[in-house]
């Protein structure tokens, strides 16, 4: 199992966002160089962070994109479910009619339950909290 690469950049994305964008709104050509992301695969990223309402965008000579929200009311588990969807390690967590084995199945419980250990761990998590780790770690 692996986290995708969407998931990755969104989040180092957002919280370029949350460093960077404090007064003014940051051009993601400037998110691009720093996070060495390329500006076409920002462009996707940001669409579905806007449209959820954890971004906003400003037009404009020095438009750009800011947080809508403050760094600690952001989950990991909000920006992870809007860039992949639900987090369940196999299909049947999420929807027993995707599998003909589901009420016979001997593996499906540990999968919910490490899923579930998977969304609680992100959901205490905030962006908040890994930039407040950033800080002691500097």
């Amino acid at each position: 199992m692996k986290i995708s690469t969407r998931l990755r950049y969104g989040l180092r994305l957002l919280l370029d966002l949350a460093i960077h964008g404090n007064k003014e709104p940051v051009p993601l050509k400037e998110v691009a160089e720093r996070q060495n992301i390329s500006l076409n695969y920002l462009r996707q990223l940001i669409l579905p962070l806007e449209n959820s309402g954890l971004v906003r965008s400003t037009r404009g000579n020095r438009g750009g994109y800011l947080l809508a929200r403050h760094p600690e009311k952001i989950s990991l588990l909000e920006i992870a479910q809007i860039l992949e969807g639900p987090l369940s390690l196999t299909d049947c967590v999420e929807d027993a009619s995707s599998c003909q084995m589901f009420s016979a199945c001997l593996t499906r419980k540990v999968w919910e339950e490490v899923s579930c250990a998977i969304q609680n761990i992100l959901a205490q998590k905030t962006l908040q909290n890994l930039l407040n780790e950033r800080s002691e770690n500097q």
